[in-house]
Parts: C-alpha cells; structure tokens; sequence
C-alpha cells in the first residue's frame, strides 16, 4: 500500500515559497550589480591628445586641408566618451 500525504495548507504552501522568492530576489539584484559595473577595474582613466591646437595659417576658401590627432589614455581606468566628441574649428585665430 501506498503511504498519502496530506495536503499542504495555503498557509504552508506559503511558508515554503518565501525563502525561495527572497533567494531569486537576491540573485537578480547580485546579477544585475556585477553587469552594470561593466568589468571597470576601478581606476581612473586620464585622456591625453598630443595636440592641443593646429594652425594651418592662411587657407584659401575651397582649399581642403587633413590633420591626424591621436587621442590616448594614459590613466589605468577604462576611457568612455558619454558624448561624440565636441571639435571646435575657430575662424581668424
């Protein structure tokens, strides 16, 4: 013969589903900290262009010109830009 059991109360079916909701509560949030960090390793990064102005001199309306600037990080924190990056072109400076 087969022993029955009998059964569970709403109140015990309760009582054995908070401490599993509470665990997956607490495995989202932990998951969800340790992306959102994004793998920083906590430093702080430092940007270093190696030209700060260029003076072309005098230019002739519909000459083009090309200039290169190398942008580097030299801190020891990862370097993202929140923004595209702002150039300003001053005109008789």
């Amino acid at each position: 013969m087969s022993r029955r059991t009998k059964p569970r109360t709403p109140a015990q079916r309760a009582a054995f589903a908070w401490p599993i909701v509470v665990f997956g509560v607490i495995l989202i949030a932990a998951s969800i900290f340790l992306l959102s960090r994004g793998g920083d390793t906590g430093g702080s990064p430092q940007i270093v262009v190696d030209q700060q102005a260029i003076d072309f001199g005098y230019v002739k309306y519909g000459d083009a010109r090309a200039f290169e600037i190398r942008v580097s990080n030299a801190g020891d924190g990862t370097l993202r830009f929140k923004e595209k990056p702002y150039i300003e072109v001053l005109e008789g400076c």
